[in-house]
């Protein structure tokens, strides 16, 4: 019985050593390389983004003609308190907004500041002084998989890495592949799939690390996950049952 005993624990010993992660396989932004990244970001206006484009100037009676009429809204309450909302542009599919006074414009394509300087190019003659104040309100990124905290995010910066979005979500299990992280972007009507290695430190030069309006990032499971989701969640009930028989032949056999 003893030896039924060793043969067990030498088992067991060699499951844990052998089910251990490498460190090449955990760790972020390896290889020590100074890495520089000099990439310029700017959020590309897209079809269904939701504006908010304020127009304003030294006079403001010149500028107002060019701003969405603020619509009024009542609660319920029985002190009928109200509240007013900056109405929004909607971006069609074709890339254009409805304008006041200008009619329709097409800024889908141009980044912010592109979209800013062409406005300012059309008011040029009715508003010398514009200043404009442009939000892309529905900016968000979704996070999947193997993370702590999974869901869709809110970014009111409209700027975020990878990393970023990662950390927002809680950050990968122990069970995520970091080498193989898959993002998908909608990129002018079309679905397009990139995969992104966590593990390289020249990651931040990649033109994915910065994440887009809706993106989706998704973590898969590596094989540890899938083996212990197909054995079953028993299995650690029965290793522990085994053990418990085990150890009791070995105290009983002496």
């Amino acid at each position: 019985m003893k030896k039924i005993f060793y043969k067990f624990l030498l088992l067991a010993l060699s499951l844990v050593v052998f089910s251990c992660a490498s460190s090449d396989k955990m760790l972020y932004l390896q290889n020590n390389i100074s890495t520089e990244s000099k990439t310029n970001y700017n959020t590309v206006i897209k079809p269904d983004d939701v504006l908010m484009i304020v127009v304003s100037s030294e006079n403001p009676e010149v500028a107002e003609p060019y701003n969405l009429k603020s619509v009024v809204l009542q609660s319920n309450s029985e002190e009928a308190i109200q509240t007013q909302r900056t109405q929004t542009y909607i971006v069609d599919i074709e890339g254009y907004i409805e304008f006041p006074i200008l009619g329709k414009v097409k800024i889908g394509g141009l980044n912010k500041q592109e979209a800013i300087e062409y406005l300012k190019s059309l008011l040029k003659d009715h508003v010398k002084d514009a200043v404009i104040n442009m939000r892309i309100l529905n900016f968000e990124v979704t996070v999947l998989g193997e993370v702590n905290r999974p869901g869709t995010f809110e970014i009111s910066s409209e700027r975020i890495t990878i990393l970023e979005a990662l950390g927002k979500a809680g950050d990968l299990t122990i069970y995520g592949k970091r080498k193989n992280v898959l993002l998908i972007r909608d990129e002018n009507g079309v679905k397009s799939t990139h995969r992104l290695d966590l593990t390289k430190s020249d990651i931040v030069n990649s033109p994915y690390y910065y994440l887009a309006q809706n993106d989706v990032v998704y973590v898969e499971p590596n094989k540890t996950r899938i083996n212990s989701s197909a054995v079953g969640p028993n299995i650690a009930v029965g290793i522990s049952a085994l053990s418990l028989v085990v150890t009791i032949i070995a105290l009983t056999t002496r």
